[in-house]
């Protein structure tokens, strides 16, 4: 018998916002915002079609309970808590630790599940940590944010902007200079990163200023997750290639 499956970060970030909205109280089944957060939860593009079909997937009921899970392990809780789970103290600890990102980062995949545009995106390379356990931004703002960087046209109108200015095409990062290696075929070739989360930035239309050219090398790394952070600008790039000991060219 197929069972619902366990609840992803993204699920939890939504459900653990509604707790902290509460005062950390957990909210009951009839509650309007319960059965709200259920039927977005059904809608979340997380889950295979036969789980989210179980009569009893992400129901007002579970959605309550959960509320009840986050509630209760908050450690300023008196009572006895719920079992819960080991990702359900991550998320509280995470909205205790950085309450106002990881607010805004609910509010953002809210937004976007509300406006059909997150359901319209399929899975995307790097977007769950090796571990299971997604990082701030959420496995399904990562996705979205993959998913505008490869949009060709977006890197195109980036690179034509650089020439424009006389710059040259290559890392931000590194360095690495594809036509520099590879010669012709390299010509031109690069790839974009935005320089801000879409918790931070929301989803606006990508400006160009937003963007910076990177290396693949370099693209991976920056959307890899470690140690509860899957965002980084080429600053913060070229800062961990530092620390690990690595000469860097100037740019």
């Amino acid at each position: 018998m197929l069972r619902s499956p366990a609840w992803t970060w993204d699920e939890l970030m939504l459900a653990c916002a509604l707790v902290v909205d509460n005062g950390w109280h957990e909210l009951r089944e009839g509650d309007r915002s319960v059965r709200e957060l259920s039927d977005l939860l059904r809608s979340l593009p997380v889950h295979h079609s036969e789980a989210r079909n179980l009569p009893g997937f992400r129901s007002a009921g579970s959605v309550s309970r959960k509320t009840t899970d986050l509630a209760t392990n908050h450690p300023g809780y008196r009572g006895r808590a719920t079992k819960g789970g080991r990702l359900d103290r991550v998320v509280i600890d995470a909205f205790l630790q950085q309450p106002d990102e990881m607010a805004k980062s609910a509010r953002a995949i809210e937004e976007g599940l509300r406006s059909g545009a997150l359901q319209q995106i399929p899975e995307q390379p790097e977007e769950v940590t090796e571990d299971g356990i997604t990082a701030l931004e959420g496995r399904l703002l990562a996705r979205w944010a993959i998913s505008r960087e490869r949009d060709a046209g977006l890197r195109a109108r980036k690179v034509k902007s650089v020439l424009a200015l006389g710059k040259p095409i290559r890392c931000e990062v590194c360095t690495f200079d594809f036509q520099r290696f590879y010669g012709e075929l390299g010509d031109g070739y690069i790839e974009v990163h935005h320089t801000l989360p879409l918790h931070v930035s929301g989803p606006r239309e990508t400006q160009l200023k937003d963007l910076s050219l990177v290396c693949s090398n370099c693209h991976r790394m920056c959307h890899r997750g470690h140690l509860g952070k899957s965002w980084r600008t080429p600053a913060d790039l070229r800062a961990e290639l530092q620390k690990a000991g690595q000469v860097l060219r100037t740019q």
